[in-house]
């Protein structure tokens, strides 16, 4: 049985190693869950290892809000203590506090 601990939580910013963009955590994934296509569509020599956890992020740059899906490998904690500004974190987050936006809705 494979077992993965994700770096990374939920409602934590984090930013792309390469890419220049950063977003807050909304889901994560034990292993690579996305379509082949899109794994496909990463050149050869920049593909990540599928046996990690994968991130979906409430991303941004500057110049667009969008959701990533990023592997662990290529992601680094962001400690700017500046919030993300996507306009989609009001539905899943409270307010930006300590440098990490706490969850906002409620399980079942």
């Amino acid at each position: 049985m494979l077992t993965t601990s994700a770096k990374y939580h939920l409602g934590q910013i984090v930013r792309h190693r390469k890419h220049p963009f950063r977003g807050v955590v909304f889901d994560v994934d034990p292993t690579f869950a996305n379509t082949e296509e899109w794994y496909e569509a990463i050149p050869e020599e920049s593909r990540p290892a599928r046996n990690q956890p994968f991130y979906h992020l409430l991303a941004e740059n500057d110049d667009n809000f969008y959701v990533a899906y990023v592997s662990e490998q290529n992601l680094e904690a962001d400690d700017s203590g500046e919030p993300v500004e996507h306009p989609d974190l009001i539905e899943l987050f409270g307010d930006f506090s300590d440098g990490r936006y706490p969850l906002q809705f409620q399980l079942n």
